[in-house]
This record gives structure tokens, C-alpha cells and sequence, in this order.
């Protein structure tokens, strides 16, 4: 999709390769880095383990960080059934979703212009409680595999207790966008030259370490085979990307 195009805007309804850009999803800063089609957008959200889901409650804002993924067009994470969080949204309360991977340092010849690269996602939409037993423990073993493919098929299924003590939310997304920045440093003209400033980019990763075995293992345990991917170094964007599309599709 061309910057001209988003500068230009969108059909504010959705399509099925676009979130139409309305009052609520439209980039206004720097607005050719949004991005609206939903290729761009499912990458940056299925990369991530962790977001942050803002909410209001009697007027005043809260945004919880928890683990979280999507299947089409709904997002779902799980909590506390005793939670705050999950006792508010389970009201049927609209819900701010928020991706962030952390790219690169930027550094600048002016503060004004130090960043950093990064690509973002904001969804909207109205959280529920996913009623249905069923469909519940399908989820459930889909958020194991979802981070360690396979796994939900080697380790105990949860207990009644537990069944009762866990919320399952969903979030079908109403409107979203995306933004990036993947660029080197963006200098004034006259301070390239006039500026006697140090200036660099530095790439950021997260990525995976070497695993630290349970002292209580059984013995003969190896393992996984669905743990193949998780080697120490891998980049941890890259890992779930892939735990995803194994898993999800």
C-alpha cells in the first residue's frame, strides 16, 4: 500500500485487505508511516507475545500488560476470573489493544530527531467473555501451542479449579492500524555538515537464551520436538511468528 494512498485516506469502512481509516484508527503524526492493510498488521501483532489492553473504569483509565493472540479477525487473552481487569471487561467494555516491537536506536545530531525504529499496532474493539466450556479448553490448549507448538498435547489438561479460576477474553477487531519507522538517522540538511555530533543506529532484538532445565525433570526427558526453533539466539519476533503460523495457520 502507498504512502500516497494513506495520505489521501481510505474508505473508512473495512475490507477484507484493509481496517477503513476512521476518527479511530487514523495515524494523524507523522502520518505516512501508518499502515491500514491487515497483512502489515497481523505480522506486527502475530510477532508479539505480550500487549497492553487499556480500558476505563469509573471514569478512570487503566492498561493491563498480559499475553495474547489472534485468530482472524479476534484477538484473545485470559486472566484472574478474581481480577479487576477481567471483572470490567467482562461487562462488555470497549477496549484499546496495543502492539509495540522495538527495532533500533536512532541517534541524531539534535534531540529534536534521536527515535527510534519500531512497528506498532493499535486495535479496537469491545472485549466479551468467551462462554462456551468448549470452546474455552480449545482455546486454552491453542494459547500453549500458540507459544510452544505442540505442547498442549504433553502436559496435564487444567482442572476444574482451575477451568473456574480463568477468564477467556475475546476481542473481535473493529478498527486497527499499524505504524512503522525503518529508517537511519533523518538529520536537518545543515546539521549534517555543522553538527560535529557522533550520530549511529543501533539494532535491538530480543532473543532467546539457553534453556535452564527444572531440577525436579524426570529423568529421560528430552526435549520436544515442537521446541526445535528455540535455539539461544533466535530473535523472539521471528519465533513466534513461526510458533504461529505452525499453530494458528
Amino acid at each position: 500500500m502507498s504512502t500516497q494512498t494513506i495520505a489521501r485516506g481510505q474508505a473508512a469502512e473495512n475490507t477484507a485487505e484493509s481496517f477503513g481509516v476512521t476518527p479511530v484508527n487514523k495515524v494523524k503524526r507523522v502520518h505516512e508511516r501508518g499502515r491500514y492493510d491487515r497483512k502489515t498488521v497481523y505480522e506486527i501483532l502475530d510477532a508479539a507475545l505480550v500487549c497492553h489492553i487499556a480500558y476505563v473504569i469509573d471514569g478512570r483509565p487503566y492498561c493491563t500488560p498480559t499475553s495474547f493472540w489472534r485468530e482472524g479477525d479476534h484477538l484473545y487473552w485470559h486472566g484472574s476470573s478474581a481480577s479487576r481487569m477481567i471483572r470490567t471487561q467482562g461487562q462488555g467494555v470497549p477496549v484499546c489493544l496495543t502492539v509495540t516491537h522495538l527495532d533500533a536506536l536512532v541517534m541524531a545530531r539534535s534531540g529534536f530527531h534521536h527515535s527510534v525504529n519500531y512497528r506498532a499496532v493499535m486495535a479496537f474493539g469491545t472485549a466479551h467473555v468467551v462462554d462456551d466450556q468448549e470452546k474455552k479448553l480449545r482455546l486454552m490448549d491453542r494459547f500453549i501451542d500458540r507459544i510452544y507448538p505442540g505442547r498442549s498435547t504433553l502436559i496435564r489438561q487444567p482442572n476444574t479449579q482451575e477451568l473456574k479460576a480463568t477468564t477467556m477474553m475475546s476481542m473481535e477487531i473493529e478498527h486497527a492500524s499499524g505504524k512503522i519507522r525503518d529508517k537511519h538517522v533523518a538529520d536537518d540538511e545543515e546539521d549534517y555538515a555543522g553538527v560535529p555530533a557522533w550520530s549511529a543506529l543501533y539494532p535491538v532484538t530480543q532473543t532467546i537464551g539457553a534453556p535452564s532445565e527444572c531440577a525436579r525433570q524426570l529423568p529421560g526427558l528430552e526435549r520436544p520436538e515442537g521446541m526445535a526453533d528455540f535455539e539461544p539466539g533466535t530473535r523472539l519476533d521471528e519465533l513466534m511468528t513461526l510458533s504461529y503460523r505452525r499453530t494458528v495457520g
